[in-house]
């Protein structure tokens, strides 16, 4: 009889809590064996991120370039705006309510002490990246925005094929060492004294960032009936079915059925719906930025770095655009993201560890918040469109 398999979610949790635990008993040597297992594993990671972007962004970029249209340019306009006013939401309320809830004190105290401590790896494999993360993401927009003019299907098949290997390297390759890899990361915070502050962070932030999901939510809907007329509370209701499927699948993708049935209940044209929603499940990404942000910016706290409001427009600006076609891999907004968090926001290997473990812990919220705005765009698309259509026929008449 086979025994089911976990989800990454399960297995990032075991990770955590075993590294925890071997942190007390593990002798010296085991703890350098899994050091070593990090450093190749980071130095790979590192090497993949920039492919990561080229491999995703280029591909989608590309495929809205071939279904440009009027309708296609606002729904992504709309998307991306939403994501970042998301993002800047969530920068804004983080600040506000993460210093009365944060403390950098103890955790600098133990970092402070930590080097000397921490596991050293028997050895290290340096694996240089091909291209800086900037470079990865304005190859990415200029092979994207190429591809539609040119109209090359060769061209199209090569980025399409690229998209493929990396998406088989993320899930075959990294996804199951993931949580070997996390594993190293608690081991090593176990060993060197810092889990406590960091468990602390983890539990603290979690509730706020479930708090603000909902009201991110609930500001969507309400931006959305001044355009449709709907009950913003109705509409909202009418798309629970979506949310909480999306919870259980963890998938953008896998929960367009659903947010298509409800979106058209909603009392959203069916043609309307039936662009919008599939579009949105890949663009927009609202409730995977709120995360990112919020918990990006619980660590510089907690680390005593240096952030401000003008570092995190320009972050969120490109995380919005470097996220796109990233739910077609588990955890792949947070993926898609390290670049950014290193190059940007100055976070190290362990940082974006941390970040992983703290992202996936919440994945399936964030989805559930993606695809449920998602309902919200098409009442915005759907009222734009009925207007322009009833001026035309106006114009027609007179």
């Amino acid at each position: 009889m086979k025994l089911p398999r976990l989800g990454l979610l399960p297995r990032i949790i075991i990770a955590i809590a075993a590294g925890i635990g071997a942190g007390y008993v593990f002798p010296g040597w085991a703890a350098r064996l899994f050091a070593t297992f990090n450093s190749i594993f980071s130095s790979f990671l590192g090497f993949l991120i920039p492919l990561l972007i080229v491999g995703f962004v280029a591909p989608a970029i590309a495929e809205l370039g071939r279904r440009a249209g009027k309708m296609l340019v606002v729904t992504a306009l709309i998307a991306y705006v939403m994501t970042f006013a998301t993002g800047m939401l969530s920068y804004v309320t983080s600040t506000l309510t993460f210093p009365s809830l944060l403390s950098s004190d103890s955790y600098m105290a133990v970092a402070a002490t930590a080097g000397a401590a921490s596991p050293k790896p028997f050895f290290t494999m340096s694996i240089e990246p091909l291209m800086s993360v900037m470079t990865a993401l304005v190859l990415a927009f200029v092979l994207g925005l190429g591809v539609a003019p040119l109209k090359s299907d060769a061209l199209r098949r090569v980025l399409d094929d690229l998209r493929d290997v990396i998406r088989l390297t993320v899930t075959g390759v990294i996804i199951p060492l993931l949580p070997v890899y996390i594993f190293g990361i608690f081991l090593d915070m176990t060993v060197t004294g810092r889990v406590g502050p960091v468990l602390v962070t983890f539990s603290r932030i979690i509730v706020v960032i479930f708090i603000l999901h909902v009201a991110v939510l609930v500001l969507q809907y309400l931006l959305a009936s001044a355009f449709s007329g709907l009950n913003p509370f109705k509409a909202l209701w009418t798309m629970m079915p979506a949310y909480f499927t999306a919870l259980g699948t963890q998938s953008s993708a896998a929960t367009i059925p659903v947010t298509l049935r409800q979106t058209i209940a909603m009392g959203v044209d069916k043609d309307v719906a039936g662009f919008v929603v599939p579009l949105c499940a890949t663009i927009h990404m609202s409730g995977s930025t709120l995360k990112i942000v919020a918990c990006a910016l619980a660590l510089m706290m907690t680390h005593g770095m240096h952030y401000d409001a003008a570092m995190f427009a320009g972050f969120v600006s490109m995380l919005a655009i470097t996220i796109i076609a990233a739910p077609g891999v588990p955890g792949g907004a947070i993926m898609a993201s390290l670049g950014l968090l290193s190059s940007m926001l100055g976070f190290s290997e362990a940082d974006n560890a941390l970040m992983i473990a703290l992202y996936i812990a919440m994945d399936s919220f964030g989805t559930a918040c993606n695809i449920t705005g998602d309902g919200a765009i098409a009442q915005i698309v759907a009222r734009i469109f009925r207007r322009r259509k009833s001026s035309r026929s106006s114009g027609s008449l007179a």
